[in-house]
């Protein structure tokens, strides 16, 4: 017998994002599941911090408030919500939303999955957290469960576990659970598989992205699905939009996760109709052996200054203060142990207001002992204020500086994780580790088209042929580019080497930069490996996400041939 698809939703793509999702989803249309993603690394640090302040929190209270305003809707409707809002803390969040079950007297069956939980293993850290699959939330829900929350789970386990749980599939039916991991990525980051954060968004009418509805995917028995979002919500679906998403924060072709390995180089998008795209032909292969364990540690402390530079000689003034500065902390008792400085000529010349004609010489300090990047900085920025350069000013004073998190993951053999779900009446079903296993190995480069025949070319941004979104990944940055045509594919493929790469984003050149090709997407994916430093917590750069090194990428010029533009 067919088993009717599976709807399912998102409402929130990190902790933070639009509170009213929730209520536009449940009303929008019809939903058989609703999914929300409030964490991230930098979540997990910010929760870790909270749970120090108060042992009984750790998790995502906007969660809450948000269920306080739509529990009863979802109950009325049938639609099962299915979050990891539980962040640090599930069982603790498991038992608020109860609390507020019996407050508003509206009855609801409430579950949570725990076993994530690794920080007594690593004392060092302020937490550690195993990326669980969907297995959990699958018990939960073929249990009765109307709620299901958890702590850290992959993002994609938000959807493989309501799918395993409709379908009944089996641990080995990887095909069909690449689908559901290829569509949980999609939907993970909500607006923006609908036009939120898009490259081309200059190709379509302003207002229509003013607001984009948040995306659900209608997924299949037989793994394939389509997304889409509710009728007469804001944003677009089109192969564009799925097609950067796809390539947010991934990697290579083999994208592996606790329930399954996708094969992104398999992914086959259709634009159905309009708002509607088709993934199909995924492949799927037994998942690692090991689970990825994010580790958060406070790894000291932070302070800044930014001087501003105005008008004439903005060379010679930032060499200047520079000069006085590190006089004056290397004169200083304590010396922080990293100082970076960045001048950003952000000045022109003969400009028509103070602001345009000025520049920004950004100081950054960090070291273990707060005094060092507190009075010390402060003391030699203040004393400069009328002994250094003409028009001398900064944004703001320093202040005490802040403590920054570090990032880094480690991994475990699957086994070695007690994953249980814990049901709404109490019971605790333990979660089996995956029986088989493939060690993740790189996927073989696949064989490249002809390039295109020499001909005229132009020189122009990248940006003009080419869409692109990048993110971070602990220390290193993805960036994914792609093009929509077969010829431009021809021609990026062969020009876009990691080396091309490094020289157009020179801040990369002498870091590894590893190129992944995936012609079924017209894409290449590039990782940066380093380039965040010890992660976005420790505000290593400018962009500590690089969520716009993409578009920096697609500002650089190339000579594009004329045929393209």
């Amino acid at each position: 017998m067919t088993v009717a698809p599976l709807r399912i939703g998102n409402a929130s793509g990190f902790y933070g994002d639009r509170f009213d999702a929730m209520r536009e989803m449940l009303t929008g249309g019809p939903l058989d599941v609703l999914t929300g993603d409030y964490l991230a690394e930098l979540t997990m640090l910010i929760l870790g911090r909270d749970r120090l302040k108060n042992p009984s929190g750790g998790y995502a209270r906007t969660f809450l408030g948000q269920l306080e305003e739509c529990l009863g809707l979802a109950i009325e409707r049938g639609v099962r919500i299915v979050a990891n809002a539980g962040g640090l803390n599930p069982a603790g969040l498991a038992d608020a939303v109860r609390q507020l079950s019996d407050r508003l007297g509206i009855p609801a069956r409430v579950a949570h999955v725990e076993g994530d939980d690794l920080t007594a293993g690593h004392p060092r850290s302020l937490a550690a957290h195993a990326y669980l699959g969907g297995a959990g939330i699958a018990a939960c829900l073929r249990e009765g469960a109307d709620i299901v929350v958890t702590g850290r789970v992959t993002d994609a386990a938000l959807v493989t576990g309501p799918a395993v749980a409709h379908f009944g599939w089996a641990p080995d039916a990887y095909d069909r659970l690449a689908g559901a991991v290829v569509a949980g990525h999609v939907l993970e980051c909500g607006t923006q598989a609908t036009g939120g954060n898009y490259a081309f968004f200059t190709d379509h009418d302003p207002a229509r992205l003013r607001r984009p509805g948040f995306p659900l995917a209608e997924l299949h028995e037989d793994g394939t699905s389509v997304i889409t979002k509710h009728d007469g919500t804001g944003g677009l679906v089109d192969i564009g939009t799925v097609t950067a998403q796809l390539l947010y924060e991934t990697s290579g072709a083999r994208y592996a996760g606790p329930d399954v390995t996708a094969r992104l180089d398999s992914v086959r998008l259709t634009q159905e109709a309009p708002d509607r795209v088709r993934i199909s032909g995924v492949r799927g292969e037994a998942p690692p052996p090991t689970l990825k364990v994010g580790l958060n540690r406070l790894g000291g402390y932070r302070n800044e200054v930014v001087f501003v530079l105005t008008g004439l000689d903005i060379e010679a003034k930032a060499a200047l203060v520079r000069d006085q500065m590190e006089a004056a902390l290397d004169a200083a008792k304590s010396r922080p142990s990293e100082v970076r400085w960045d001048l950003a000529r952000t000045d022109h010349p003969d400009a028509p207001t103070e602001e345009t004609a000025s520049a920004l010489l950004r100081l950054v300090v960090r070291d273990r002992d707060e005094d060092a990047v507190g009075r010390t900085l402060s003391g030699a920025a203040i004393e400069l204020a009328l002994a250094s350069y003409p028009g001398f000013h900064v944004i703001a004073p320093p202040g005490k500086g802040s403590p920054y998190g570090v990032f880094e993951d480690v991994y475990v053999p699957q086994g070695s994780v007690e994953h249980v779900a814990v049901l709404h009446d109490g019971r605790r079903v333990p979660v089996a580790p995956a029986i088989d296993t493939l060690v993740l190995e790189p996927a073989s480069e696949p064989l490249l088209p002809e390039p295109l025949p020499p001909g005229p070319t132009r020189r122009a941004p990248l940006g003009v042929v080419a869409g692109a979104r990048s993110g971070d990944k602990g220390g290193n940055a993805n960036v994914g580019v792609w093009v929509r045509s077969d010829d431009a594919w021809r021609w990026l493929v062969h020009q876009l080497t990691a080396d091309r790469f490094q020289n157009l984003i020179t801040e990369s050149c002498h870091l590894k930069v590893v190129r992944h090709t995936l012609p079924n997407l017209r894409a290449l994916n590039f990782v940066v490996e380093g380039i965040l430093g010890e992660g976005v917590a420790s505000q290593h750069r400018f962009d500590p996400q690089a969520k716009a090194l993409g578009e920096w990428l697609r500002s650089r010029h190339l000579d594009i041939p004329e045929a393209l533009l």
